[in-house]
This record gives C-alpha cells, sequence and structure tokens, in this order.
C-alpha cells in the first residue's frame, strides 16, 4: 500500500477536508522521504507507520483547535501536526515554528508545495515567537516535559491563549511533576483527551494548560 491508501484507511473518519488530507498528507510524507537520509527528519518513514504515527496522531483531536483563529505549532520539526491541521482548518491561521533552519526551511518548502495560504513558517524558537505574538492556541508535539514548557507558556496563557500538549500515557505524572511550576505561574492543566493510535503503536493524551 502506498501513503494515499494508509492514510484513506488511518485518517479519522470525522476530519474535516478529508480526501484533501489524504493527498495533501501524502505529498507531504513523499517529501520528507525524499529528505529524510540528508536531513533526518524522522525515523518513521514506512508508510503505515508513518500514516498513524504522524498524521493519524496529528489529526485524531482536531475538534480541539476547530474554534481557533490563531495557532502556533512549537517545534514542528518536519511539520506535525501544523501541517496535517492546517490542511483539516484552512479557516484557521498557523504559524510553525521550528529553531533549526534548515527544518523551518524544509517545512516551508512543504507549506508552499501544498498551497497552504494559511501557513507561515518561522526559524525561532517556540518561547521567543510565542512572546511576540498573540496566539489563542498554542500546541507542541513531542518537545518537552510540562514542569519546562509551562514557564515560557505562561506568559502566552496570561494574556488569554491556551495551551495543547500532545503527550503520552503518562500525561497525569507530568502534570503532577510540575504542580510547583503550575502554581508558580497561576496556570492550571488537566487531560483534555485521551485516545489510542491503530493498531497498537501507543496511547495518547492531550493535556490542556489554562490561567488558573
Amino acid at each position: 500500500m502506498d501513503f494515499e491508501d494508509e492514510l484513506n484507511e488511518l485518517a479519522p473518519p470525522d476530519v474535516p477536508n478529508r480526501a484533501e488530507i489524504v493527498m495533501k498528507c501524502a505529498a507531504h510524507l513523499r517529501m520528507i522521504v525524499e529528505v529524510n537520509a540528508s536531513m533526518n527528519l524522522t525515523r518513521i518513514t514506512t508508510p503505515r507507520e508513518a500514516a498513524i504515527k504522524h498524521v493519524a496522531d496529528s489529526l485524531v483531536p482536531w475538534r480541539l483547535f476547530a474554534d481557533a483563529k490563531q495557532v502556533l505549532d512549537a517545534g514542528t520539526g518536519a511539520g506535525f501536526p501544523g501541517i496535517p491541521l492546517a490542511i483539516a482548518l484552512p479557516e484557521i491561521r498557523f504559524t510553525l515554528t521550528d529553531s533549526t533552519g534548515k527544518k523551518a526551511r524544509f517545512v516551508e518548502s512543504v507549506a508552499g508545495e501544498l498551497r497552504l495560504g494559511n501557513v507561515a513558517v518561522s526559524a525561532q524558537r517556540g518561547e521567543d515567537l510565542c512572546g511576540k505574538e498573540n496566539y489563542d492556541l498554542i500546541t507542541a508535539r513531542a518537545v518537552a516535559p510540562v514542569s519546562r514548557l509551562v514557564g515560557w507558556l505562561a506568559p502566552a496563557i496570561r494574556r488569554g491563549a491556551v495551551a495543547l500538549l500532545y503527550k503520552g500515557p503518562d500525561a497525569a505524572s507530568e502534570i503532577e511533576e510540575a504542580a510547583n511550576d503550575l502554581k508558580r505561574h497561576k496556570v492550571r492543566a488537566d487531560v483534555a483527551l485521551r485516545y489510542s493510535l491503530p493498531d497498537g503503536l501507543g496511547d495518547r493524551s492531550m493535556v490542556r494548560l489554562i490561567l488558573a
């Protein structure tokens, strides 16, 4: 099976713009494979695993993003979750940032190739960009533990932003370990959604950070 076949089977059935997701996310994954040998974007390149761990994982929580206007994807890496979410939710403006310049340039080329007019890309650290611009929602996937993230997200949260963090099954432990940091910054954390990936490839939690 190729990327399109896998995505057609594995993309969430209720996600908006599903046909476009299948087509454009398949193209995104092919671009990753093409440059991966020289750039080491990801260790996940087989069609099914990539469709599950990159695209499906990014898209399952799409409803949590649906009411946002400006979303910052901090530490986007190869473009996840920002690229799939931007395809699904074209009315939302996404800024994808990665401090590694070559990764940011790659994601920018993906956004251009896929003609994603609602995507901007920046080669800055997420915490720096977060402090300069106003976003109503900030997301991060496999970037850092909650205890580290809460410090640089707190200024944006105090301005009214919500943070949605893609985490594994131990999210409750991360929240507990971050208790002192959360209290100091007057931020509240909860698990907004739990879900399991197909083929037994892992359990996920969406941790939400809001003003206490």
